[in-house]
């Protein structure tokens, strides 16, 4: 029987070879988007490795010979540069990852990007923070991303020993665990739901391609005699032969593309071309699983002949989904609506009550999406004035689970995305930087976490005398913990920060002079400190701000000046924005990978929706033939069809996009007290030229029709 169902793959004649091609096309593209899926996990994995390893938690105290090693984070241009301070205790001290040797005091190591960087800015701006000799660049092994900025600065174990978060390690790198990123996890496993549904129904739908034609044929061996297991043979081995061509496909174009695919900054930094590996066990799962899950569909398709080698011919209209499909999806909503000002206090919690709220939206959204179509449909043929809309509504309506099959993961890829997009624009809507140029993204701030009795007035008159600096004032610790952290005389505050409460000589202030997530204000008013002029001068320095015009040059020079002169900084000295910076990068990298499954998904529904066509048009050969010989012009037909694919599509998309709005809105609301801002154009025209690209191939398949519906199709038929 396997070598039958081999001929009749494989020599079956024009028909079968065009069902063979496509059904492997499908299959390539489906296994391409699994590998790369899989690739895409390990990625990310091995991009947190490398980032963990340079935060090291594991101590040796008392080791022979350890490796003195601080990690701190500086930054420039809103960038983030991560500067590891090391110093080996002796001979026997382990070398960091990455580098030919340890650097000792006065020298450094720097990523090929931070190289580049420093070439082409100003030393004032940023190589002077760096003094001594560049000893070369640091290897792939030590950064997660070629985007990355690392510096490792050598120093004697003294001053590395005096320098905050210190670690005495006896061995680097191979131990460092991955972070322990679950929100990362969640969020990759989401998205790549999003994008694995639409590929295994592409996959589904390519390989029940002319199901209906298989099923008179396979019922006819059946009449002759055939047993059920010899028909599932048979069946299983065509299937098998294309996905096995179309898995070998898929392997090809992921290896041919695996380049491209790694330089794109899916988390807000590329990764290395190595990075997208797969492992023995992905390679064995898309190998085998993906034919194995062709053979199955194949199988699956063939259940009425099974039954009966008459089941074919006896096809009745199928029972109506009934209104209890939406029960899923009203509890999701309801749950995340609930717990609206009652969110968990832990993580854990929090999983557990908004997680299967989305599950439970994505259940009831496939489970409704029938009877949604069917009353869709419906309501076309209460209004259709055509023929064309009376015949594409009727049909919809006697099997709205087949209209829905092929569009179902397109609206389960568009709610996601939805959700992901609205949640992610919000996020930084809320918490991104401070609009460049503007004084909150010109104030730059040095904290002191230990006592600063004073700060030099030389320091003070070298940046003051910086380009584009308008102030730089000393802010005092506040002996009142319950009021503002930092107390400074009125006099002394900018204007453009504000002023004093009247009659008052010393004000309470934010350490930074702009209190966290406002605004700087010349308008505010700070309130009065019960603290002396006196008193004032002989509290200790909690911060020096900065304040500037805006631009780079001055923010960067002046940064420059307080690392010099602030060595032991525990954070180095920052601007309203720095912090979000890799935290918004990072969210605008999920926003763009969420574009590209936005694209992909569409795209594959598109396929889909093409083979639907494609298959619905040969196995509807005869009644259209018909139609035309009783009169029915062309453009009737090809009206019905467009119809039949387009106007589910449409419809599934506005419903899915809602959905997932309102989803965002109802986690926002309950997660952070947020209210949902809207996606930029860029997101609606990703969808609407996506949905055009998926109406353009439906459209392409519509001069099939009257090739295949000649009256030499009815006689034969």
């Amino acid at each position: 029987m396997i070598r039958f169902g081999l001929r009749l793959a494989v020599a079956g004649g024009r028909e079968a070879l065009t069902r063979l091609i496509i059904i492997a096309t499908a299959v390539a593209v489906g296994a391409g988007l699994l590998l790369v899926t899989l690739a895409g996990l390990n990625a990310v994995n091995a991009q947190l490795t490398r980032y963990a390893s340079l935060y090291p938690s594991a101590s040796a105290e008392g080791g022979a010979d350890p490796l003195w090693w601080s990690t701190r984070e500086d930054y420039f241009r809103g960038e983030q540069i991560v500067r590891v301070d090391v110093a080996a205790a002796g001979p026997g001290a382990p070398t960091p990852v990455g580098i030919p040797k340890t650097p000792g005091p006065g020298e450094y190591y720097v990523s090929p990007q931070l190289t580049t960087l420093l070439a082409a800015t100003p030393a004032a701006e940023l190589g002077d923070r760096y003094p001594g000799r560049n000893l070369g660049t640091i290897g792939p092994a030590a950064l997660p991303s070629p985007d990355a900025l690392v510096v490792i600065v050598g120093h004697t174990v003294d001053e590395v020993a005096g320098l905050p978060n210190v670690r005495q390690l006896t061995s680097v790198g191979a131990d460092a665990p991955a972070l322990p990123e679950t929100v990362v996890d969640l969020i990759v496993g989401v998205i790549a739901g999003g994008l694995l549904f639409p590929v295994l129904i592409f996959i589904g739908t390519a390989t029940r391609l002319s199901a209906a034609r298989r099923e008179q044929r396979f019922a006819a061996m059946r009449l002759v005699g055939a047993t059920p297991k010899q028909i599932s043979v048979i069946a299983a081995t065509e299937a098998a032969v294309a996905a096995v061509a179309g898995t070998a496909l898929g392997f090809v174009l992921f290896f041919a593309f695996r380049g491209q695919l790694a330089a794109i900054p899916f988390t807000g930094m590329r990764f290395f071309p190595d990075d997208m590996f797969l492992r023995p066990l992905d390679v064995l799962v898309v190998a085998l699983g993906v034919p194995a899950g062709a053979a199955l569909a194949a199988w699956v398709s063939l259940r009425r002949v099974r039954i009966s080698p008459l089941g074919v011919t006896r096809q009745v209209t199928p029972r109506p989904p009934r209104a209890y499909r939406l029960i899923p999806l009203v509890l999701g909503v309801a749950e995340l609506a609930f717990f609206i000002g009652r969110r968990p206090e832990t993580s854990d919690g929090q999983t557990a009550v908004f997680l299967p709220g989305l599950l439970l939206i994505m259940t009831g959204l496939v489970l409704a999406g029938p009877w949604l179509t069917m009353v869709g449909a419906r309501v076309m043929a209460g209004r259709a004035r055509r023929p064309a809309a009376l015949i594409a509504a009727r049909r919809l309506a006697d099997n709205p689970k087949a209209g829905f099959r092929a569009i179902s993961g397109i609206m389960l890829a568009l709610f996601v995305t939805s959700v992901a997009i609205g949640v992610i624009t919000t996020i930084v809507a809320n918490r991104g930087p401070a609009r460049i140029g503007s004084t909150d993204a010109g104030t730059l701030s040095t904290s002191f976490s230990d006592d600063q009795p004073s700060v030099p007035d030389a320091l003070l008159v070298e940046l003051r005398s910086v380009p584009g600096v308008r102030s730089a004032t000393v802010i005092r610790r506040n002996p009142d913990r319950m009021a503002e952290p930092g107390v400074v005389a009125c006099t002394d505050i900018p204007q453009a920060y504000g002023r004093c409460a009247d009659d008052a000589t010393v004000a309470a202030v934010a350490q930074s002079l702009v209190p966290f997530r406002e605004s700087a204000s010349a308008t505010r008013i700070w309130p009065a400190a019960p603290v002396s002029l006196d008193d004032l001068r002989r509290l200790p320095v909690a911060a020096i701000v900065v304040g500037t015009d805006g631009s780079t040059v001055p923010i960067e020079r002046s940064r420059t000046v307080l690392s010099l002169a602030y060595p032991n900084f525990w954070v180095a000295p920052n601007a309203p924005g720095d912090f979000e910076s890799s935290f918004t990068d990072q969210l605008r990298g999920w926003q763009q990978l969420a574009n590209v499954i936005i694209v992909a998904s569409l795209g594959l529904a598109g396929c889909s929706l093409a083979v639907s066509v494609v298959g619905g048009l040969s196995e509807r050969r005869r009644p259209f033939s018909l139609l035309r010989l009783s009169g029915a012009p062309v453009r009737v037909l090809r009206r019905v069809v467009a119809l039949e694919s387009a106007v589910p599509m449409l419809a599934v998309a506005v419903v899915a996009v809602g959905m997932g709005f309102l989803a965002a809105q109802l986690f926002l609301k309950a997660q952070m007290d947020y209210t949902l801002t809207a996606p930029g154009v860029e997101f609606y025209a990703i969808v609407l030229v996506g949905l055009a690209a998926c109406l353009g191939i439906i459209a392409s398949t519509l001069p099939l029709l009257e090739r295949i519906t000649g009256p030499e199709t009815a006689r034969s038929e």
